[in-house]
């Protein structure tokens, strides 16, 4: 679409490159900081495999779904990177997208297989942030 309209963020690349650069950076960090925390605690943030445990520390004190939140802001990063308008216009459909076929489903499984600790878990933590 850029490629065919383009519309740009900001009118400065160096501040577009700037926040998309701060963006990147936090949001890395964190998701960094989700799959250690995981790991610590035995379990794979891979959705192919099981959960072995509920990961309710570290960055999982603050957001149910740390991992889609980095990966969010990294999108949001990559935008400001290229100084586009385009992704972040697609980024509410991917939300909602990403929402209504995984989030959902990984809440149902994770309901099921860790019970009242999960319940007891999303009374507690925002889903997101």
């Amino acid at each position: 679409m850029h490629l065919l309209k383009p519309i740009y963020i900001l009118s400065s690349l160096f501040a577009a490159w700037l926040i998309g650069g701060l963006f990147c950076l936090i949001s890395a960090a964190f998701a960094r900081w989700a799959f250690v925390t995981m790991r610590r605690v035995g379990t794979s943030a891979s959705p192919y495999q099981p959960s072995e445990a509920l990961t309710v520390d570290g960055p999982f004190r603050f957001s149910r779904n740390p991992i889609y939140v980095a990966m969010t802001g990294l999108y949001i990063g990559a935008a400001f990177l290229c100084n586009s308008l385009w992704p972040l216009v697609m980024l509410v459909p991917l939300l909602l997208l990403m929402y209504y076929g995984v989030v959902l489903r990984e809440e149902r499984y994770l309901s099921e297989k860790f019970g009242e600790a999960y319940t007891f878990y999303k009374a507690e933590v925002r889903r997101w942030l």
